[in-house]
């Protein structure tokens, strides 16, 4: 009598066979209700720092000249793009050194701070004090009494250096010249500026000041190069307006004055077809001049050509034409041999983390962007294409549900320019290029079930 088929397999082998069984009809309900990109559900580990596959720099960019090569004669500069925060050059740039009328631009950036708020108005009228009609120096003459709105005292003191200018305006918004100053040390702090510290807001030196409105303490107003350009930074992002000022040629403070105020920044582009036209300077559009014997020739200016901005700060140079030539040779070194170049586009897939996981959602993972595009300031010629820079990026799952945009992670890019000391640096947010739903209970139940067969074979 034979016996049957089934009869002869060995007892292991049936449960073998029973075992793929089961496992193919699991597999085969997942398929029907979860997505392919389940079953490649593990996190991606991502590398903690991923070179880029460009390229270095090609050699067609141009080969920066030394600093020295530029021969300044200055006490201190520096100059930076304030996009990138690159410092392109810097020759005691943390060295603090009397500012002279610097200054007034950190008292211009509250004076619009002010006005933004709606703590004060430009059309506001302001009576001149004792302090103010003492003051001397670069003024317009304020008397006791005398009243100007706001804005021509602040046109007053940005255009002509007005030092009387200053201290009524300042008077005007604090109540006395020294609770602005107090103002202005905590905007600094604010500001990162770690070199800087005012007693009043001219720039002049205290023997200067009118007698009975002194600081008791034995000081004066110091600031470094670099925080010089973190205020001119914080002036371009912050109070662009201010430059509308700082452009005016001329200024006519009052109907009875027989000649105008004369802008004391030489450099002005508009200054082409004046007798300062030796000077003009292409793109620029700021910022102020300062003077005192103690701070020597002194001027921190802007500029912007082909979409690039770049400030400049010259401080101790010997005299007034010397800090407007040694400012072009400053501004030219930056414009002639660098330029800013988009690496990484915003709204784009950062290369090496596409997509992270996703918790509890219809999907297991969802493809990712960068929140903002990445600029670097690289030699000029440089092809961005072939641009070689290092990514470092830290990402977390997201638990569904969620919306499109919603952070789960960070993407720091570094460059470093050959022959540069500093490296730039820019992180940026990666964000959810897609809203997620959350997973019904079924779908869920199921693909625990397979990753619990999954990893137990």
């Amino acid at each position: 009598m034979k016996r049957n088929d089934e009869l002869s397999i060995p007892f292991k082998c049936k449960r073998s066979i029973c075992r793929n069984y089961f496992i193919s009809v699991i597999i085969f309900l997942c398929f029907l209700v979860l997505p392919v990109s389940a079953f490649g559900e593990t996190a991606k580990l991502m590398a903690p720092s991923a070179e880029s596959n460009a390229a270095k720099t090609t050699s067609d960019a141009l080969k920066i000249p030394s600093i020295g090569s530029l021969n300044l004669k200055l006490k201190t500069s520096v100059l930076v793009e304030p996009i990138t925060g690159q410092v392109l050059l810097s020759i005691n740039a943390d060295q603090a050194y009397a500012p002279a009328s610097m200054t007034k631009m950190m008292t211009g950036y509250i004076v619009a701070d002010q006005v933004k708020k709606g703590e004060i108005s430009w059309d506001d009228v302001v009576t001149v004090k004792e302090n103010a009609s003492k003051t001397i120096g670069s003024r317009v003459f304020l008397a006791i009494g005398e009243t100007h709105t706001v804005k021509e005292l602040y046109t007053a003191m940005l255009v002509h250096s007005a030092n009387d200018a200053a201290v009524a305006i300042a008077e005007y918004v604090s109540g006395s010249e020294q609770q602005f100053v107090e103002r202005m040390n905590q905007e600094a702090q604010r500001m990162g500026m770690k070199n800087t510290y005012y007693i009043n807001v001219t720039g002049l030196d205290p023997a200067d000041m009118p007698i009975t409105f002194r600081p008791e303490e034995k000081a004066e107003n110091m600031m470094s190069a670099m925080d010089v350009a973190t205020l001119v930074t914080s002036i371009i992002q912050n109070h662009p307006e201010i430059l509308e000022v700082t452009t005016i040629q001329s200024y006519k403070f009052r109907v009875s004055d027989r000649e105008p105020l004369v802008n004391t920044n030489w450099m002005l582009e508009s200054n082409k077809n004046t007798k300062f036209k030796q000077y003009a300077y292409e793109g620029l559009d700021g910022l102020k001049t300062g003077f005192t014997d103690s701070a020597g020739y002194c001027f921190a200016g802007t500029a912007e050509r082909d979409g690039m901005r770049l400030i400049s700060v010259v401080m101790g140079t010997e005299s007034m034409d010397k800090r407007f030539t040694e400012t072009k040779k400053v501004l030219d070194y930056g414009f002639n041999h660098f330029e800013v170049k988009q690496v990484v586009a915003g709204n784009s897939t950062a290369k090496g983390v596409e997509s992270v996981p996703v918790k509890k959602g219809k999907e297991t993972e969802v493809p990712v962007l960068t929140e903002q595009a990445v600029h670097f300031m690289v030699p000029k010629g440089t092809d961005s294409s072939q641009l070689s820079f290092k990514t470092n990026f830290e990402v977390e799952a997201l638990t569904a549900p969620f919306h499109a945009g919603t952070k789960t992670g960070t993407i720091t890019y570094t460059y470093q320019m050959e022959g540069m000391d500093t490296v730039q640096e820019k992180t940026v947010n990666l964000v959810a290029a897609e809203k997620m739903e959350k997973a019904g209970w079924i779908r869920l139940l199921l693909r625990s079930i397979w990753e619990a067969f999954t990893s137990f074979f």
